[in-house]
């Protein structure tokens, strides 16, 4: 994944229904740029094959179901 252009940026934010100015996608671009270049040296390697979304989902354990103490109605 490369670091993102303004362009980039303001076509992102108009599709998502958050317009932004030219003015404020180059600062964004600018902001999250470094971040980018820092994985940059990873990029391809890291294990991302699930959907964050679902992990809480993947991860959990069927458990019996729990025991009321007292009978409510």
């Amino acid at each position: 994944m490369t670091r993102p252009t303004a362009k980039e940026i303001k076509a992102s934010a108009d599709i998502a229904g958050v317009p932004v100015s030219s003015e404020v996608a180059e600062r964004i671009a600018n902001s999250i740029g470094p971040a980018f270049e820092g994985f940059a040296a990873v990029a391809g390697t890291l294990p991302f094959d699930l959907e964050p979304a679902t992990f809480i989902v993947v991860q959990q354990v069927p458990r019996p179901p729990i025991k009321r103490l007292r009978n409510e109605h």
